[in-house]
């Protein structure tokens, strides 16, 4: 019942691929390993030098280790399930997909990619709510649209959402306990002046 209802819901969203060659064109551009990635990445390093003073700047740093631990925790999660299922992709299991993107070998469900995304947003989002937020627009615009170019159904990716929420409440368990190295490293950074 519930992949019948994830395949329809598929398929509604790759059927308004091929209408229109410029948002065809742009949610391809969205769903590279390019675009949204490389823009989170750029984030993380921001947030490791911005800040008003030491305590907030140390809070942003610190907040970078937890998105940074958040994504390869719930990347590990995402290969460990990859291991114990494999799910065909979209464009593999269905007949008139509208595949605007290469075509993974790797398991569709969950999809790394989407868990990285929000695994980075839901740790930028315990420092700074307003950055977190814009983060967690650019990871639901970037699974919609691996979604819209045929290499996810939407489960794979509502299922890399729930695995990144859960690993990084975790990771923030784990911050907790390991503040104190956190800090030294941190501390040890600003001496030789990269932080």
């Amino acid at each position: 019942m519930l992949a019948n209802a994830d395949k329809a819901v598929f398929l509604w969203i790759n059927g308004l691929a091929g209408r229109a060659p410029a948002v065809d064109f742009f949610m391809a551009w969205v769903a590279s390993d390019y675009l949204v990635p490389v823009g989170m990445g750029l984030t993380l390093v921001t947030l490791w030098f911005i800040g008003r003073d030491g305590p907030e700047r140390m809070r942003y740093q610190i907040g970078m280790f937890t998105a940074l631990t958040a994504m390869a925790l719930s990347s590990l999660v995402v290969f460990i399930c990859n291991a114990l299922f494999f799910r065909l992709r979209p464009f593999d299991g269905l007949d008139g997909v509208n595949l605007l993107f290469y075509q993974p070998t790797d398991s569709s469900f969950p999809s790394n990619s989407a868990a990285v995304a929000f695994g980075i947003a839901a740790g930028v989002w315990c420092v700074n709510r307003r950055l977190g937020t814009a983060l967690f627009v650019a990871a639901g615009v970037y699974g919609f649209s691996r979604v819209f170019v045929g290499v996810h159904y939407p489960a794979d990716i509502l299922g890399s959402v729930v695995i990144a929420l859960v690993v990084t409440a975790l990771t923030l368990r784990l911050r907790d306990l390991l503040m104190p190295v956190l800090v030294w490293v941190i501390k040890a950074a600003r001496l030789i002046a990269v932080a």
